[in-house]
């Protein structure tokens, strides 16, 4: 251990899913406090999970919450929302009911049900259609630009977000999603020329038959080639189908948003959309341990 480095109890926790390692893994670091943005950083590249959450005492909710790709911090993120708040309703640390989150986008209510299924409220939802150029698009996903243009005049691209923007892409059959082959330098430039954090690509062709549809998503811009299941990218897909009027009339009052098959960690998404965005599952320690953080102006290495 590092000299005079301080240890942090953390775990890699996989939400959305009731079988550990399925679904996404969040790290998830239970006290934080005093640990600064430098330090943070370093454990999330550490722990090597697509987003860790970092809980802190607040003066505006229940708790205070910031997260971390291995590469940089994002200011809201779904998994790792109800990863933490599965870990502290078995440890006892809250109960069944409603909870209030600071994030960096406002404060947000977390719900948590007697069966220890968590709800997260999402930020309110802006979506807006693009125009793109298909061909490009088709070869920054490596897939066939027929594909895309087969459900693009009825289902057009749009940037979505509850908090986090997403470029919200349909293709049309599950074959093609599952095949595509993304080229990740050109997925990361065209998420940034839309101000996202990046692709979320989906077909209503889903594995399971009770599924509303089949997503991937790729955001290495943001450190993360491809997220397992992603919670702020579904509550932004749920807003974009309201928006686009997906289903010709009411949208489902819950949908059912299956991801990570084709990484072999499988996971659904519970999605409702009315007066506000919620996305909701459950989640099951994988891993429980400590970490050596040094000093924040020690340029070591985190040590595990």
């Amino acid at each position: 251990m590092t000299e005079n480095a301080d240890s942090r109890r953390v775990l890699l926790v996989d939400a959305f899913t009731d079988e550990p390692l399925t679904g996404n893994a969040a790290g998830v670091v239970p006290d934080a406090d005093g640990l600064a943005e430098s330090q943070m950083q370093a454990v999330a590249a550490e722990l090597g999970a697509s987003e860790t959450a970092f809980l802190r005492p607040s003066e505006a909710a229940d708790r205070r919450i910031r997260y971390f790709t291995p590469a940089r911090e994002v200011d809201l993120c779904g998994h790792a929302t109800i990863a933490a708040h599965a870990f502290l309703f078995a440890e006892g640390v809250v109960e069944a009911g409603t909870h209030t989150l600071e994030t960096n986008v406002g404060v947000l209510d977390v719900e948590l049900t007697e069966d220890g299924v968590v709800w997260m409220t999402q930020d309110d939802p802006t979506v807006e259609t693009v125009d793109v150029d298909y061909d490009r698009v088709g070869d920054a996903l490596g897939v066939d630009a027929a594909a895309l243009r087969d459900v693009g005049a009825d289902l057009p691209a749009a940037v979505a977000s509850t908090g986090l923007p997403f470029l919200v892409v349909p293709v049309n059959f599950l074959e093609r999603l599952g095949g595509a082959t993304p080229d990740m330098n050109a997925v990361a430039e065209l998420a940034e020329e839309h101000d996202a954090a990046g692709i979320y690509a989906f077909t209503f062709d889903a594995v399971d038959a009770d599924s509303t549809l089949h997503a991937r998503m790729f955001a290495p811009g943001y450190g993360v080639p491809e997220d397992p299941v992603t919670g702020t990218a579904s509550g932004a897909c749920g807003a974009y189908l309201r928006s686009v009027d997906a289903f010709e009339g009411e949208l489902p009052d819950e949908m059912r948003f299956e991801q990570g098959h084709f990484v072999d960690r499988p996971g659904v998404v519970r999605v409702r959309v009315g007066d506000d965005v919620r996305v909701g599952g459950e989640a099951v320690a994988a891993l429980d341990g400590s970490l050596s953080v040094p000093p924040a102006d020690d340029d070591d290495i985190v040590e595990a």
